[in-house]
């Protein structure tokens, strides 16, 4: 694979080129070499690191959660059973939003069904969002 600009990572990857430098700066991802002219270039190695970086965020894994897991990558001193127990983890959290959002949704559903829509100022759901618990 030919080396690439960052504006080609950031197309082959998808992300945007802020969220490209955002990574960098944060060092999660390595700062590339450059060309004679300045030119940041980019390598296989970037483009699978970012694309790892990438799918952990979709899953929801935070920045310091994908951080650690690279850690154990970068160390080349992990087992399957760290990794695993690292996403188990998450699934507890992910399950933990997931009943924090049923939560949410229950409290807004009922919320509105006390609201009829009209078009006079008073509104049961602003009411409630100011009334003290």
């Amino acid at each position: 694979m030919k080396e690439m600009k960052r504006g080609e990572l950031a197309v082959r990857t998808g992300c945007n080129i802020e969220t490209i430098r955002f990574y960098e700066k944060e060092g999660i991802l390595p700062n590339p070499p450059r060309t004679a002219a300045g030119h940041r270039l980019y390598g296989a190695e970037h483009l699978k690191r970012l694309s790892f970086i990438l799918r952990c965020r979709e899953l929801g894994f935070t920045l310091e959660q994908t951080r650690s897991l690279l850690a154990l990558v970068d160390g080349n001193d992990y087992t399957c059973a760290e990794v695993r127990e690292a996403a188990l983890a998450h699934v507890d959290e992910v399950r933990r939003k997931i009943e924090d959002l049923k939560v949410i949704d229950q409290v807004l559903s009922d919320m509105a069904a006390k609201c009829d829509g009209g078009d006079v100022p008073d509104c049961p759901i602003i009411d409630t969002l100011f009334a003290e618990e």
